[in-house]
């Protein structure tokens, strides 16, 4: 099987890809390898992906219709993980028109070439961003998203949307993923464990908006891998118990589906860092601000349908996963960025 990864020098892209290489797929990749941050740590992970002879590399963003319809011409993917996106809910704030183009013109590109390619499934990364103000906790499927604080929040909810009307129209099997604050080695810089341990390791203050109090539902990135690619395993099928009077939004009478990936346990950022402080042997200074526009207080994640979907998955305790977090930070202090 090839599969077609768009954002595969990131975070995700990097750790779903090895996984796939491993159990002998195929993986033709595309990365912008823009500089939202440091491209030498884009580059480390590219290099993990190019040992391997079943992978490909392409330098091209998913806004260009045209070399996007040529790349899917030139592939013919049997599945597509859509990873590309600019991210960062606070950077679609000061530069909205980089989020417009990458998320929703460059996700249209996708669509496209899926339909005209025939792609047997397409797997695609939402946000738990898109719950916005809904403060109905823990977050499910069946509840409303119709509210975003962001327009990072708003471009991935319109890619929801987006896909279902390719399922409706065209018969596209599509899956979202609701993803929950994703961290773990390899993580991207603008996160915030990466930020507190680089803070924290070079003695300045940790900016902690809401006064440190926001709730996060941290979630390891080997958790995350697995759940995607049990889905990208499983084609999106329309759903027996759909009904037009009275719509689910994570389901449809076209193949299409939407699932939380969460680690299911939310925890106060306080508490993170002390965590944090406990992996690294050392105490962080703190600078409590306020609120920030665009946030949101807490995250939690309710994963009962991914669980009905593709069986039970793993949840990496907290602890652990940050204490494997800072392993990697201190072997590859160069990958991360930090001299």
């Amino acid at each position: 099987m090839k599969v077609l990864i768009t954002g595969v020098a990131g975070f995700i892209g990097m750790h779903v890809g090895l996984r796939l290489l491993a159990r002998g797929h195929a993986v033709a990749g595309i990365d912008n390898l823009n500089p939202y941050y440091d491209p030498a740590l884009k580059r480390a992970r590219l290099a993990r992906l190019q040992e391997h002879p079943g992978f490909s590399f392409r330098q091209l963003g998913v806004e260009d219709c045209d070399a996007v319809a040529a790349l899917f011409e030139r592939e013919s993917p049997s599945r597509v993980l859509h990873l590309a996106a600019q991210v960062g809910v606070r950077h679609s704030v000061v530069d909205p028109q980089a989020s417009a183009s990458s998320n929703l013109q460059g996700f249209v590109n996708v669509l496209e070439g899926c339909r005209r390619q025939a792609v047997e499934h397409l797997v695609f990364a939402s946000s738990s961003s898109v719950y916005g103000a809904n403060a109905r906790l823990p977050y499910a499927e069946e509840q409303g998203a119709d509210h975003p604080v962001s327009l990072y929040a708003a471009t991935k909810r319109a890619n929801e949307l987006m896909a279902h009307s390719y399922s409706q129209l065209f018969g596209l099997p599509a899956t979202g993923v609701r993803l929950f604050t994703v961290y773990g080695p390899w993580g991207r810089p603008d996160m915030a464990l990466f930020r507190f341990t680089r803070a924290i390791l070079d003695g300045s203050p940790l900016d902690l908006y809401n006064e440190g109090r926001m709730v996060r539902d941290f979630t390891y990135i080997d958790d995350v891998v697995e759940a995607i690619v049990r889905l990208l395993d499983k084609p999106a099928t329309p759903s027996p118990r759909f009904d037009r009077a009275h719509p689910d939004p994570a389901e449809s009478d076209a193949p299409y589906r939407v699932f939380n990936v969460g680690g299911g346990q939310p925890m106060q950022l306080l508490e993170v860092i002390g965590l944090l402080e406990a992996a690294l042997g050392k105490k962080a200074l703190r600078r409590l601000l306020p609120m920030q526009p665009g946030d949101v207080l807490a995250t939690h994640a309710r994963c009962t349908r991914l669980q009905d979907w593709v069986g039970p998955c793993p949840v990496t305790p907290l602890a652990a996963g940050i204490r494997r977090f800072v392993d990697w930070y201190l072997t590859y202090p160069q990958a991360a960025g930090h001299p």
